[in-house]
């Protein structure tokens, strides 16, 4: 088969069997990215030495990782959408000019933020809540330092992922990412336990697990199937950029968000724990800022999901849209929302019935029956829309895939900047502590309401475009 035809069967295969063919190795992935920082937690959180000091630290690092994976899938999820299309519409060119640029600018791009992130070191962690204690802040620098210098690689292997199931290796994808977390889970307790190097033995072995996904993800560019690399790939066109940065806005959108919402909810959770009876104690203020760590890991991991599943689908759309099948970009669209829906009320049960469970996996055994009884709340409320909240998601990102970069963006905007941040900062002026956590419940419920609007907007879309296909 030749390149230009290599997948055509993008336009041919049962949308079912593509949907699992790519979603399925997109969420493992994600969740197996997800899972650095998570394991890291779990490990830090059953350290003794560490405990809550240690789960705080990790929270205020967390969203400065994001800023990294954001800055990755905008580039990574821009270029598969624009590579996806262009290989529907026949347009190698194109398509190799897109990889190349995209490898070039994740370099310059992570190099910067790896230079900004040691210059300003103190002034980011105290942004992001780092001073609740110096306990905290002590642990949050030297947990950062170490991750930092892993930035360049982290970023090249998120970014070349999604480039890499674009190609039409979604196994391969997955594979190269599962065996860089491998390498962190087995060299944590090494490090944590064994030699006991506390937050900088968990960044050591997040780090050289992103060296080796980076390495594998270089050894695939060299064997790309559907495409060719040349040395004049790899200077930059700004006309392909131009391209397929917008396409890959709302997938910055939805990790940026996070930070945006974490910097908020960790200032005000300093802000109003200070003026609570329980947690304006020393000994217990870094409590509330843990937790809410603790349950953002269990929503990043659930976001995976479905944003692994969404994301699974963009080579799909792309190439079908490209290639004039309005009719099957349509039923996947449905496919994806239903299970979407799924997954939110599967893991709404997870929160509503298990936060003992959740809590107990972060070394809660260590803790004072104030971050258990916190713990269960958080847990509870801030999760409480899930299902909204995955739909969101979905049909957001199934608008990128079909090239409606400026609708996409707008929508994301509201819900992850209007809305996110902004009930952050506006309810614990009404609720004290407990605003922070009914912040997400309320963002969601709202975006909601804009995104039914979207989703039947895009239905009466794909039907007008259906006149010239075929089932």
């Amino acid at each position: 088969m030749s390149e230009a035809n290599v997948n055509a069967f993008l336009e041919t295969e049962k949308l079912g069997t593509l949907m699992r063919k790519y979603s399925v190795p997109c969420v493992i992935s994600l969740l197996v990215a997800a899972l650095y920082n998570i394991v890291d937690q779990i490990f830090i959180a059953n350290a003794s030495y560490l405990g809550s000091y240690g789960n705080a630290a990790n929270t205020v690092v967390f969203p400065l990782t994001v800023v990294a994976l954001a800055l990755a899938v905008m580039i990574g999820d821009g270029c598969c959408a624009y590579v996806s299309i262009c290989l529907g519409s026949r347009n190698k060119e194109n398509a190799h000019r897109s990889i190349g640029s995209a490898v070039t600018l994740c370099v310059v791009i992570s190099l910067v933020v790896t230079l900004l992130y040691l210059l300003l070191m103190n002034p980011i962690l105290t942004a992001f809540g780092g001073r609740v204690n110096q306990e905290t802040f002590d642990l949050s620098r030297e947990y950062f330092f170490y991750i930092t210098l892993g930035i360049p690689f982290y970023m090249f292997g998120q970014a070349m992922n999604p480039i890499i199931r674009s190609d039409g290796s979604p196994a391969f994808a997955m594979a190269s990412t599962l065996a860089g977390a491998a390498v962190n889970i087995v060299l944590d307790p090494v490090f944590i336990f064994g030699l006991r190097w506390g937050m900088m033995g968990a960044a050591v072995a997040t780090v050289l697990g992103q060296v080796l996904t980076a390495v594998l993800s270089v050894w695939y560019l060299c064997h790309l199937k559907a495409v060719r690399l040349e040395k004049r790939s790899f200077f930059p066109s700004w006309k392909v950029i131009r391209k397929f940065i917008p396409l890959g806005i709302c997938s910055f959108l939805s990790q940026i968000s996070l930070v945006a919402a974490m910097a908020a909810i960790n200032n005000m959770i300093r802000k109003y724990g200070a003026l609570d009876e329980v947690f304006s104690q020393e000994q217990y203020a870094q409590i509330p800022m843990a937790v809410v760590g603790i349950v953002m890991k269990f929503f990043q991991i659930v976001i995976s999901i479905v944003v692994g599943m969404a994301a699974g689908c963009i080579p799909i759309v792309g190439y079908n849209i490209g290639a004039g099948r309005a009719d099957r970009a349509k039923q996947l669209f449905t496919y994806l929302l239903t299970a979407e829906a799924s997954v939110g009320i599967l893991a709404l049960l997870v929160a509503e019935l298990l936060p003992s469970q959740l809590i107990q996996l972060f070394g809660a055994s260590n803790e004072s029956v104030y971050y258990t009884q916190f713990a269960k709340k958080a847990f509870r409320v801030y999760l409480c829309m899930l299902p909204l909240a995955c739909v969101n998601k979905a049909a957001f990102i199934y608008l990128q895939s079909l090239g409606k970069a400026l609708l996409s963006t707008a929508l994301s905007m509201v819900r992850e900047v209007v809305f996110g941040v902004g009930f952050a900062l506006l309810l614990p002026l009404l609720f004290g502590l407990d605003g922070v956590l009914y912040s997400m419940p309320v963002s969601d419920v709202l975006t909601f309401v804009i995104s039914v609007i979207a989703i039947v907007s895009t239905y009466r879309a794909l039907t007008a475009q259906e006149g010239g296909s075929h089932v």
